[in-house]
């Protein structure tokens, strides 16, 4: 085995628009290659929606990468210019689920391509023609099948490439009836995310570039629903053929999927939550911990992997010294602290918390192991979801 960094995410602990590098997104979309333009397979960076024009897609209803325009629009919508967007037009016969497989080059390749600096990805897909939708619990079955795949596919990215990311799915071809949805909240996919709802009426996918483009253009600690943060940046959204306050976005939501709701008093349309496909026990349950988690995760890893090789002192007993131990505790802990400013949940009445703590067991036999163990935790922060008000009058007594 080569000599290596390997972290684990333990679980369990938790109990229930300036671009950056946090905002580095990845779509996989079906579309035909244009001559000297665009090719089905090859990666592109682009930064801004006029950087399809180069690869020859336009907006022009008779185009045939209509669909990919259409996402790259929405995405453009939420994230500011700057943003990096890398895209792969894959053939209309790829499934959903065969773009998400680890196995395949498709999205893996594009992880590959962008050496590891994808943070989020999303999928479009256009039917091919003949194209035979099987309906399985409102959804196409494809959407559930490429659940499982993008779960290992964030895995891999992960594990394999130190480069941990996470997915959103189109809820595709959804039915129009929320009480037939089954419940995200019974799976472990906690790397995923499937919306559903579109910029137009009866669609047979979902406006996933709307949402992929407001995770990328706000720190990781926000959430997607906070109210604050505004709007979604378009006049008219739909569930299915009704309007999205009309298409029973409650139901939707406490089944795990993601869509969008009006507010009473409020013009606009907001998402409902940032529900991955887990259990609400799960740590990593809600985008902004996973994205949160997996920058701490990043900056661990390029922190640690200066010490892979160092010679590490031992005391007569074979333990580590204190001065080594609190040295690296301090270059992991400064390090979060410095990347990760404003980002974590400290306690504002505790001037020693930061939101970080690295630890490690001066006891580790680091010369008969050759190993040493770390633990990293960071602070999350809390999301109020529910605000009960109690109101009365006030009298001279009370």
């Amino acid at each position: 085995m080569l000599p290596r960094v390997k972290i684990y995410f333990e679980n369990g602990s938790i109990g229930s628009t300036t671009p950056s590098d946090d905002g580095v997104v990845g779509l996989v979309a079906t579309g035909v290659a244009v001559a000297g333009k665009f090719v089905l397979g090859t990666a592109y960076l682009i930064t801004s929606l006029s950087g399809l024009t180069a690869l020859g897609i336009t907006s022009a209803d008779a185009d045939v990468n209509k669909t990919i325009y259409k996402a790259v629009k929405d995405f453009y919508t939420e994230a500011p210019d700057g943003t990096k967007l890398w895209l792969k037009g894959v053939s209309d016969t790829v499934t959903l689920a065969q773009m998400m497989d680890v196995t395949l080059t498709n999205a893996k390749t594009l992880i590959d391509s962008a050496n590891g600096a994808i943070k989020i990805l999303f999928a479009v897909k256009k039917d091919a023609t003949g194209y035979v939708t099987t309906i399985t619990d409102g959804l196409d079955a494809d959407v559930t099948a490429a659940i499982t795949k993008a779960q290992a596919l964030g895995e891999y990215a992960s594990d394999s490439k130190y480069a941990p990311l996470f997915v959103i799915l189109p809820g595709r071809h959804y039915s129009g009836v929320a009480a037939d949805l089954s419940d995200l909240g019974t799976g472990t996919f906690n790397r995923v995310a499937v919306m559903i709802g579109d910029t137009v009426a009866s669609s047979n996918d979902a406006a996933v570039g709307l949402l992929a483009g407001r995770v990328a253009g706000i720190p990781v600690q926000r959430s997607i629903a906070r109210v604050k943060s505004g709007a979604i940046g378009v006049a008219s959204l739909y569930i299915g053929a009704v309007t999205a306050e009309n298409g029973s976005p409650d139901v939707i939501n406490d089944n795990g999927y993601i869509t969008f709701r009006t507010f009473v008093g409020k013009s606009g349309y907001y998402f409902t939550d940032d529900k991955l496909a887990t259990a609400v026990t799960d740590d990593y349950a809600l985008i902004p911990r996973r994205r949160t988690i997996d920058k701490a995760y990043r900056i661990g890893y390029q922190t640690l992997i200066n010490e892979l090789g160092d010679e590490i002192p031992v005391t007569d007993d074979g333990t580590i010294p204190a001065s080594t131990v609190k040295s690296i505790q301090n270059a992991v802990e400064t390090a979060i602290e410095n990347n990760m400013a404003g980002e974590l949940g400290s306690d504002p009445g505790n001037s020693t918390d930061t939101g970080v703590i690295c630890f490690i067991d001066h006891t580790q036999n680091v010369v008969s192991t050759s190993k040493l163990n770390v633990k990293l935790r960071v602070k999350p922060f809390g999301y109020p979801k529910y605000i009960d008000l109690y109101l009365g009058f006030k009298t001279a007594t009370t």
